[in-house]
């Protein structure tokens, strides 16, 4: 397979801020796009970019991005009728500067341009508006959700802190019209250029309302935007085996899929109906070979999902992203916990689907921008439902994005206070965007509120005498797995530089010795551990071997719980690894490793991490032992 490549130059400015839309924080120069020829007539354009676009959970493994688009070609219809050149999923104005490049080499100018948008948001509207300048005979198809969004958004200017010495009385530059809207109302098929036949289909979900796939089906490529994706940066137009992106589908399905199981379950559902023979997502490599088993997984991690006793409802609007974003971490948090999470978004719930979701919920999570110093009307009307419906036992949480004020996240919170809700935290106000270290405190909130909430549930089960947890700890089976003996360890991650470095640790005695050559060790980490997102493969960590009568010092301080965002070396002198990891100088050893490969077991994650330095801090002295009378807690 060829490929052609338009890189991005450093100057001028990409056009995307002449749009309205501010340009991306990294530098645009990283960023590129290669053409892939897939078939006759029909072309992948890849944008690449090595760098986190933003500071959104969904890009937490940090391995770059890429986003796919598809251009089917110009033709005729088998009676002689002229097809114009159709663009799937183009991508969002990150990508602005080398992606028009790239199509201009492709479309001439005087093309009547059609292009199925697949997923609408202010940043990929922005690149919209770019190419209806380019292209003034542009058609947009979209479904009938994603043309309300195309109208909304179209005259929107996103607000950006005004620029030092710019004048107050400078005018934006003129927006282009909005083109016409081919709207798709239920799914049907379009004749293309090419023998190529288009089967479009509208799949909403709460976090993507406007969502529309499309499926070839000569080829049988289904272009599935938001379902199926991994945040990766890489040529290749397919991934070389599933075990090469196994870890990244799931990061990205418990990150943004995990929250809306059962709508994400309906979407695998239809589309498994399909003579699909390859899957090209709008992010990350194509699945070729094992598409079927990537459904499947779909359907598994769903079910993880839904067999949890407990529901936290999380009800959401979001202008530009920003509160989306929020909303991802905290019910990534939560989920990892082990309680499922039920989303919504405000703005395209049935206001029965609405009164469900607040009545069945065991916590209720609302999450607003502020717009021209007010909340959105979804979500004041979402909020008077919350205060007719909401149980006052439950525990609430309040959180949003704002600009200057942030007078909704006040409303929402006086409201609520005034109402006789009781707050599982205070209330969560992010100014623009979250950044890294916001994020991860995020996720451990969200952590948090699971924990309360299954704890909750515990002391429940013990006063109504249900005693199931007891009748395991008395089962013989489990009183023999607690005879297992484990070194009683510290880990301890450090991840980033500056203010953007993140740290965790955690106590941990399920640990064993795994390999001689290379020499590597297993370490098995909860679900709901805070350190987990900083143990992904590729990420280095120390392990803390403790010393037989000196561990009570290091499992006080690793044992406490922590408020989410805590720093968790506060007060400890440490020294480090050569890669910069933390070392507890009274620890008896001490290991630098790489996590190679994680397995998922059960409530646990399995991680294989080879060693690359270590050293015995006291070489007299012996391991400290986890000696449990069960096998059903630690």
């Amino acid at each position: 397979m060829t490929t052609s490549s338009f890189a991005s130059p450093s100057p001028p400015p990409p056009p995307a801020a002449a749009s309205g839309i501010p340009a991306p924080t990294s530098s645009n120069a990283d960023r590129s796009v290669i053409v892939l020829p897939i078939d006759p007539g029909l072309t992948c354009l890849r944008g690449l970019s090595p760098r986190r676009l933003r500071f959104e959970v969904e890009y937490g493994l940090e391995r770059g991005t890429s986003a796919n688009s598809f251009l089917f070609d110009a033709g005729c219809t088998s009676n002689g009728q002229p097809l114009p050149p159709v663009l799937v999923h183009p991508p969002g104005a990150s990508f602005a500067t080398p992606y028009l490049e790239a199509l201009s080499a492709l479309v001439p100018a005087d093309a009547a341009l059609k292009v199925v948008v697949g997923h609408v948001n202010p940043n990929r509207v922005a690149l919209l508006r770019q190419l209806a300048e380019r292209w003034p005979g542009l058609m947009l198809v979209a479904s009938n959700t994603g043309a309300l969004l195309l109208h909304e958004l179209w005259s929107q200017r996103q607000p950006v802190p005004a620029a030092s010495g710019s004048s107050p009385e400078a005018q934006p530059p003129l927006l282009p019209p909005l083109p016409p809207i081919d709207v798709v109302k239920q799914e049907l098929s379009r004749e293309l250029g090419g023998g190529h036949r288009l089967t479009l289909i509208p799949v909403p979900t709460p976090r993507w309302p406007g969502g529309l796939v499309a499926f070839e089906e000569r080829t049988g490529l289904l272009m599935s935007g938001k379902f199926f994706a991994a945040h990766l940066c890489g040529e290749s137009f397919a991934e070389a085996n599933p075990s090469s992106t196994e870890e990244d589908r799931r990061y990205y399905y418990d990150c943004l899929m995990a929250p809306m199981a059962r709508q994400v379950e309906a979407v695998v559902d239809r589309l498994d109906q399909l003579p699909i023979r390859t899957i090209a997502p709008g992010h990350g490599p194509a699945i070729a070979t094992s598409w079927r088993s990537l459904l499947a997984d779909y359907r598994r991690w769903g079910e993880s999902q839904g067999r949890s006793g407990l529901t936290v409802t999380l009800l959401y609007a979001s202008a530009y992203g920003n509160t989306a974003a929020i909303a991802d971490a905290l019910a990534q948090g939560v989920a990892r916990s082990g309680v499922r999470v039920e989303s919504l978004n405000c703005e395209f719930a049935p206001s029965e689907q609405l009164v469900g979701a607040i009545r069945s919920g065991d916590a209720l999570l609302i999450g607003s921008p502020t717009l021209g110093g007010h909340a959105p009307t979804p979500i004041v009307s979402a909020l008077g439902t919350v205060l007719a419906e909401g149980d006052r036992d439950k525990p609430v949480g309040v959180f949003g994005s704002f600009g200057w004020s942030g007078e909704a996240i006040d409303l929402l919170e006086t409201k609520l206070r005034d109402g006789g809700f009781r707050f599982a935290f205070e209330p969560i106000r992010v100014k623009f965007s979250p950044d890294a270290a916001t994020l991860h405190t995020l996720e451990e909130t969200g952590i948090g509120l699971g924990r309360q909430l299954q704890a909750e549930q515990r002391r429940s089960q013990r006063r109504s005498g249900s005693g199931g947890l007891e009748e395991s700890r008395s089962n013989p089976a489990v009183q023999a797995l607690g005879r297992l003996v484990g070194s009683l360890c510290v880990v301890t991650a450090r991840k980033g530089e500056g203010d953007a470095a993140l740290g965790g640790a955690m106590l941990a005695s399920w640990v064993s010795q795994a390999s001689f050559s290379p020499p590597g060790f297993t370490v098995a980490v909860a679900r709901d551990r805070a350190v987990e997102s900083l143990l992904h493969v590729g990420d280095c960590f120390a392990l803390n071997v403790l010393a037989a009568g000196r561990e009570t010092g290091p499992m006080r301080q690793f044992l406490q719980p922590f408020p989410p965002g805590a720093d968790r070396f506060a007060g400890l002198e440490l020294e480090t690894s050569p890669a910069g990891q933390p070392i507890l100088p009274e620890a008896l050893a001490w290991l630098e490793a790489q996590v190679v490969s994680r397995m998922e077991c059960g409530d646990h994650w399995l991680l294989y991490a080879q060693v690359g330095h270590g050293g015995l801090l006291d070489s007299a002295g012996s391991t400290a032992v986890h000696q449990r009378r069960s096998g059903a807690n630690y």
